[in-house]
């Protein structure tokens, strides 16, 4: 080992005794160290076992020997778009503590579970009438939002552009529609269980339609609808083609 000149004038009496300390220290340690360079490797191993591994390694390094830090490196990423890398050999937290059969480390540990509300009790039962009520919103801007498509489909003059447009309003105005049935067939349903519930009160026998006569009076109510828009042949046409292609589909299995 390369010994350090020193000039004893810039330091005290303490700390040139503390000098002599460790110049005589390492003099000692450097003639342990060439009297155990004659001993074998086993009998290295059984003088460590002897003293122990602290003074082992004070006598021989000067210092005890670094322990490992417990502290995780973190994996820079090649790119932000890739998986961070984690050693094999890092053990989780919760698999450590089952091993070491610790119980309160695991009670420690947070528990991610994922939460669906539509399945959750805390969260309530779906009240549809409810939903409807407070989304109530969603028809105005559906309205805004057609009545701005159409002024845009006046104003376009690009033939790809007032195609998208049309298709667009035509979304809208479905949408319009089935809400609007919807709507018609719960006020419906409202009124069929009232008048239950006032032939109750009456004293009198209540009287519950079956599926197939509430079927009959809907075509009836459809049919007079499209009677009134001026859309009843349209859809008679539909119709036609429609089972047209069902019965084209079910010969071509026949043949088969």
């Amino acid at each position: 080992m390369a010994h350090v000149t020193v000039n004893k004038e810039y330091f005290s009496e303490g700390e040139d005794s503390a000098l002599e300390e460790e110049e005589n220290e390492e003099m000692e340690r450097k003639k342990i160290r060439e009297n155990l360079s004659t001993l074998s490797f086993e009998e290295l191993l059984k003088l460590k076992e002897k003293v122990g591994s602290k003074v082992y390694n004070a006598t021989i390094y000067g210092t005890e020997q670094p322990k490992k830090s417990n502290i995780q490196l973190i994996v820079k990423r090649g790119n932000k778009n890739k998986p961070r890398e984690i050693s094999s050999k890092m053990r989780p937290k919760q698999i450590s503590a089952i091993l070491s059969k610790d119980t309160s480390s695991i009670s420690k540990i947070k528990k991610n579970a994922p939460r669906d509300p539509r399945f959750d009790p805390s969260i309530g039962e779906f009240d549809k009438r409810k939903f409807k009520e407070n989304y109530k919103f969603v028809t105005e801007m559906r309205q805004n939002e057609k009545t701005e498509l159409q002024k845009e489909f006046s104003e376009s003059s690009d033939p790809e552009r007032r195609k998208t447009i049309k298709l667009l309003i035509q979304r809208l105005e479905n949408q319009t529609r089935e809400e609007e049935k919807t709507n018609k067939a719960r006020q419906k349903e409202q009124l069929e269980k009232q008048e239950i519930r006032e032939r109750i009160k009456r004293g009198e026998k209540p009287v519950y339609k079956k599926k197939s006569v509430k079927r009959i009076e809907s075509l009836v109510e459809k049919y007079e609808e499209l009677k009134k828009t001026n859309r009843l042949e349209k859809h008679i046409q539909k119709r036609a083609k429609k089972l047209k292609v069902k019965d084209r589909k079910v010969m071509g299995k026949i043949k088969q």
